[in-house]
């Protein structure tokens, strides 16, 4: 008989999993709708015109960015909204009473972000074969990069619907903060083509390395080192966890 901790944590992903195919067009189908169009605008299009890169296309250099951006948009939105209806709707008070520690209460709704942004990344990773030729350079890098990145912003957007006091907060960050530094961190670029002075701020934004590591993972290239990479993700999932579990402990932004 399973404890009421595997239970309750395999009940939760379980309900998070299907109602992420329930309504697949609102949380499958518009990330590769898309990329499909940036493929199409920015790969054929102007990539056509653009020099390669680190000797790879213009197309082949961004799909990782591409990829890596939508796992970190995915990861997000799934625990900001999930959270704040459950809040909202009431729900998390039936968790926080039953007998499942907060902590794994924390581990189901991340898990749910994760196979989102996993799920929501395989298919646009899949739509890329048919705009270029995909290249593996190591498959764990890219496994261990997409995993600790949708950690990171599923526990972010955890934070997020915590404290959200309406629907419309739970968009303020992913628009005026997520968007911005997705953007700007080497999703369509490489660093090296910026003056220094713009090099070393762009140093300063986090999602450069993630995009970065992924990116290695497929083409062994990278405008920053590696170890360098994976010790930012962890020291981000560190903060995060422990800020939300500091929080669940404290009661706060669990009611809405």
């Amino acid at each position: 008989m399973r404890s009421p901790i595997i239970h309750g944590y395999t009940t939760m992903v379980r309900e998070e999993t299907t109602r992420l195919f329930r309504i697949w067009s609102q949380t499958l189908l518009p990330p590769v709708v898309t990329n499909t169009l940036y493929y199409v605008i920015f790969g054929a299009f102007i990539g056509s015109q653009v020099a390669d890169i680190e000797g790879f296309s213009y197309m082949a250099y961004i799909v990782p960015g591409l990829v890596m951006m939508t796992i970190i948009t995915s990861s997000y939105m799934n625990t900001v909204s999930t959270f704040f209806f459950a809040k909202f709707q009431k729900h998390i008070e039936e968790m926080l009473v039953s007998p499942m520690p907060s902590w794994v209460v924390i581990a189901g709704f991340v898990t749910g972000g994760v196979v989102r942004g996993m799920l929501v990344g395989f298919l646009v990773l899949l739509v890329s074969i048919f705009f270029t030729h995909l290249v593996i350079y190591n498959a764990f890098v890219i496994f261990a990069a997409a995993i600790l990145t949708s950690v990171v912003f599923a526990l972010a957007g955890l934070v997020n619907g915590m404290f959200a006091k309406s629907f419309d907060a739970i968009s303020i960050i992913p628009t005026f903060v997520l968007t911005p530094l997705t953007y700007l961190g080497g999703v369509f670029y490489s660093i090296e083509m910026l003056p220094p002075f713009w090099q070393q701020v762009s140093l300063l934004n986090p999602v450069l390395y993630m995009v970065n590591a992924f990116r290695y993972g497929f083409l062994g290239v990278s405008d920053v080192p590696l170890a360098t990479s994976f010790t930012v993700m962890a020291v981000f999932i560190g903060v995060f966890l422990i800020a939300v579990l500091w929080f669940f402990k404290k009661g706060s932004g669990l009611k809405n």
